[in-house]
């Protein structure tokens, strides 16, 4: 849920990255965190123990400027995506104004990406949130690897709303600024309704 401190003239919006265990939802954010100059992020913080990696950070895009004479601040969070910890992954979308769905492009990750996409309806669901009304787009990520399944097969059973979708290679930082412009984009029109 959007946030308006009217005493620093900030507009708060969380952007929550979310899909399925190791599909590279930490390795956006290490990279956008390293591309952005100082005066445009905050700390890098992680949350993790030996299986769960979260991940936080503050950044003010310059490029998005000012409305109404208030700056646009995003808070980004991953979602750990191991199947034990639902209740994680359930409390971060909380609040949550719009979201990137990381699909691992891996033919062996197929199942494990419909299963988060199912469960991040389920959670939704219980926030009386849904994909039809949120800001939303999703990330072909790993596109480098031999064998990744076509793009054409991954939008038939994991986008059929056509919510804008982008293809990255995460670790190499293709496709991530896109993503997460895509995005705010979104999430700035939808504000502005």
């Amino acid at each position: 849920m959007t946030t308006i401190n009217f005493g620093k003239r900030e507009i708060l919006c969380k952007l929550v990255y979310y899909g399925c265990g190791l599909c590279g939802k930490t390795t956006n954010l290490v990279s956008l965190h390293g591309a952005l100059n100082d005066e445009m992020r905050g700390d890098l913080l992680q949350l993790a123990t030996e299986t769960e990696r979260t991940i936080f950070f503050d950044m003010m895009p310059l490029e998005l400027g000012e409305i109404e004479g208030f700056k646009i601040r995003f808070s980004l969070y991953t979602v750990p995506g191991q199947v034990q910890y639902i209740q994680s992954r359930k409390s971060i979308l909380s609040g949550v104004d719009g979201i990137v769905f990381v699909a691992d492009s891996q033919s062996n990750k197929f199942l494990s990406n419909l299963e988060s996409m199912q469960d991040l309806k389920t959670n939704l669901a219980e926030y009386n949130m849904s994909l039809e009304t949120l800001p939303w787009v999703i990330q072909y990520n790993k596109r480098d690897i031999p064998g990744a399944l076509p793009v054409s097969v991954l939008e038939g059973e994991l986008n059929p709303l056509g919510a804008p979708s982008f293809e990255a290679v995460a670790s190499t930082g293709i496709g991530v600024n896109e993503t997460l412009r895509g995005l705010s984009h979104l999430v700035l029109e939808s504000f502005n309704r």
